[in-house]
């Protein structure tokens, strides 16, 4: 479980950027993050972004009596109902003021989208394992990932 300070947002990838941006652009896959400050990143393929999806993801992740930190899209509003402490900022004026803002996950967002960008389209099947690759390389962007994914491939191979 995730907690203290957290960040949640929802990001859209793949398809061209012709027509509308952002929530409600045709042939874009939603995604929802939840970021620890300091900490980790957890992030999840959704149907959609309604008000229910987002509570039930934040929900399983993050620890109630948390600080949560949105932007001012409505379907967060109810996360105050729920047992977190709810700040938002309002994206129209200002990206920070003091400690509440969401840059982290807005990082964490660019960070996956400059890499699966690299691939030059990916299957919409197979987009989840991109992304939660993506997720782990983030969670170990300051360790030497060889040396985990030596480890975790010898586990499956046993003793020879």
């Amino acid at each position: 479980m995730l907690s203290g300070e957290i960040e949640l947002d929802e990001a859209y990838f793949g398809g061209k950027r012709k027509g509308k941006r952002g929530r409600g652009a045709a042939n874009k896959t939603p995604v929802f993050g939840i970021l620890e400050r300091n900490g980790q990143v957890k992030v999840e393929v959704v149907q959609n972004v309604t008000a229910h999806t987002l509570l039930t993801n934040t929900v399983k992740v993050v620890r109630r009596g948390s600080i949560v930190y949105t932007d001012h899209y409505s379907g967060y509003d109810s996360l105050m109902f729920c047992g977190y402490r709810h700040l938002k900022i309002n994206h129209k004026k200002l990206f920070a003021q003091g400690k509440v803002y969401i840059n982290g996950i807005e990082g964490f967002w660019s960070f996956a989208k400059e890499r699966i960008m690299k691939h030059h389209g990916v299957s919409k099947k197979k987009f989840p394992l991109y992304l939660k690759e993506m997720e782990f390389r983030y969670n170990h962007r300051n360790e030497d990932i060889f040396p985990l994914l030596a480890n975790f491939l010898v586990s499956f191979v046993g003793d020879l």
